[in-house]
């Protein structure tokens, strides 16, 4: 039907008379001059104001101008902007050119973008120069928040406001000199950045010097990126996880080794060793392996969650030291193991929390994790000392080795509390009419663990209370 209806159409214009036919032709050269003509007002049409956030090079357009914005292409990802008059440099110069969505902040009224613009002041000269490579942008102003992009040493990043955040803290436990910025790469990735590593500067003209303002293109790393999105534990932290093992006091201490990438100071921290290493860049060294630039320290991911890490002590010998990555943050192993020690001691309470010995007195677990010892006069002054008041503390501190499980449930302190700096150790056991406790001397214990017994055990048997 629509052929035959143009097929009709034509007829009729050919039928028409000369007269009919030039009036014809005359309005549909109309026709085409108003659709010319808007078409060209709609190409020079304003889609508003923007401010511009990087300075632009040729022409040279400071950062911090409001532009005209004529056109936003999602396809190329440039805005179309309007070149001021004071910023052509003549006759046949552009008033219009291209520039990437990232570096102009669109406003929309020229009133908007002209407030935007006078809050925009005090940072719109300021750039900074990054100092240290691998340094990161992150999604927030936190050393812990996630990392969106890696600066190369010379990357200059345009600095766009202060922040409000959480400094990076020294190895010494003190927040790092600085500032949080909100900031803008050249190839436009927002983010936040720390400026303890970055030389922060005003540039009032341009363009900045060559070689400025972009990024070095390196290979990217993924090996090094994996280094730095884990927390680097000591081995022996990994080896309480596998043995179930866990010492809290040690967790506690959050011995570690961290690379530094927010601080440019990589530390390693253990028991009796505390160093820092002050470096100017982390480059690649051998198969999955990185030395720091300036200083001795190198780095090998052995699997992705053994990391060696090596340095020149004063003697001139390598040291290596062991790291991993946990399974869990330690904050969390030692919330799981406080659950599974309040465990322990909560079948002992519930068991009592009164047990009786006609030779050694009455114990009285309370249900705040305390204990009240009287009459163990039969164990003055071989087991207690004399003047030991009898309560404390008791702590779910200690473990035992296979060997002693069949027997025994586990093992734990009685901490005093009188001053006498008493602790005693005991394995223990529970049945249905009480509590056996076996007196463990100094050497029976290796760190945390139960690995021996004395050649003559002193035992203690306590019988429930069934009075209550």
């Amino acid at each position: 039907m629509g052929v035959g209806v143009l097929f009709s159409k034509r007829n009729l214009f050919h039928s028409q008379s000369p007269c009919q036919n030039s009036h014809f032709q005359a309005v549909t050269r109309l026709f085409f001059l108003i659709t010319a003509a808007a078409l060209l007002l709609s190409s020079c049409s304003r889609l508003g104001y923007g401010v511009l956030l990087w300075s632009t090079e040729d022409p040279v357009i400071l950062s911090g101008t409001v532009l005209p914005v004529y056109i936003k292409s999602n396809i190329d990802q440039v805005w179309v902007v309007g070149v001021p008059e004071s910023y052509r440099t003549g006759k046949k110069s552009n008033n219009k050119i291209e520039i990437p969505l990232a570096q102009l902040d669109f406003a929309g009224s020229k009133k908007k973008a002209r407030k935007l613009a006078a809050e925009f002041a005090p940072y719109a000269p300021v750039y900074a120069e990054n100092l240290q490579d691998g340094l990161p942008i992150r999604d927030n102003p936190d050393n812990g928040a996630r990392r969106t992009y890696r600066l190369r040493t010379g990357e200059v990043i345009k600095v766009l406001d202060k922040a409000e955040g959480n400094p990076p803290i020294s190895a010494s436990g003190e927040p790092l000199p600085g500032d949080w910025f909100k900031v803008l790469t050249h190839n436009g990735v927002t983010g936040f950045c720390f400026s303890y590593r970055l030389k922060v500067f005003n540039h009032y003209e341009g363009p900045l010097q060559a070689g400025q303002g972009a990024r070095v293109e390196t290979a990217p790393d993924p090996d090094l990126d994996l280094v730095f999105s884990k927390k680097w534990s000591p081995e022996s932290y990994l080896q309480m996880i596998n043995t179930r093992r866990i010492n809290i006091r040690e967790l506690e201490k959050n011995y570690r080794f961290d690379p530094g990438q927010d601080s440019g100071i990589a530390k390693i921290i253990l028991p009796g060793l505390e160093m820092e290493f002050v470096y100017e860049g982390i480059t690649p060294d051998g198969e999955r392996a990185w030395s720091f630039e300036g200083t001795s320290l190198q780095m090998n991911l052995r699997t992705n969650t053994t990391l060696a890490v090596q340095y020149l002590e004063n003697t001139g010998l390598r040291r290596t030291l062991l790291f991993a990555a946990l399974p869990a943050d330690t904050d969390d192993l030692i919330m799981q193991e406080n659950a599974r020690r309040e465990t322990q001691y909560a079948a002992i309470f519930n068991q009592g929390p009164v047990f009786t010995s006609n030779n050694y007195g009455t114990i009285t677990f309370t249900q705040a994790g305390g204990f009240v010892w009287t009459g163990f006069d039969l164990l003055v002054p071989q087991v207690i000392p004399y003047d030991t008041k009898g309560d404390g503390r008791v702590y779910m501190d200690l473990f035992i080795t296979p060997s002693f499980e069949e027997r025994y449930n586990g093992a734990f302190t009685f901490r005093f509390t009188d001053g006498s700096n008493l602790n005693l150790r005991f394995m223990y056991s529970l049945d249905n009419q009480g509590l056996r406790l076996e007196v463990l001397p100094d050497f029976a214990v290796e760190e945390i663990t139960v690995t021996r017994r004395a050649s003559s055990p002193m035992v203690l048997y306590f019988f429930r209370d069934s009075s209550l």
